[in-house]
């Protein structure tokens, strides 16, 4: 089990590192999985990860605390309508459909918005 969750440790380091230069692809979530993966397999790369220089900070907070940037949340909620709009104009869905989508997305973004900001 150990070596399955290095593994799938540092695929979710590369998926966050492509995620920061993507802006469809999101960073903190996989290296959060990937922090979790660590944790469970080297104790050496789980503390290199949460005390990366870049990463670090937001993972920090998010253990800590459950705590999201104000930015993020901005990012992450605006990413959400955004999308939704694509959704909508993009696929014209009948009425139940475009309700199920929404009610999956403000779920999300209520959990997103809900949590407590750094320093807070």
């Amino acid at each position: 089990m150990r070596l399955l969750f290095l593994a799938l440790g540092w695929l979710f380091v590369a998926l966050g590192v492509a995620g920061a230069f993507l802006p469809v692809l999101p960073t903190t979530p996989f290296l959060l999985l990937a922090v979790a993966c660590f944790a469970r397999s080297s104790p050496r790369l789980e503390a290199w990860l949460m005390n990366h220089p870049r990463f670090g900070e937001p993972l920090r907070n998010w253990r800590e605390k459950g705590a999201i940037p104000r930015r993020a949340k901005i990012a992450a909620v605006a990413m959400m309508a955004a999308s939704y709009a694509i959704f909508w104009f993009g696929t014209s869905p009948p009425f139940w459909r475009a309700v199920l989508v929404a009610v999956l997305m403000i779920g999300p973004a209520v959990f997103v918005v809900t949590r407590p900001e750094p320093g807070a």
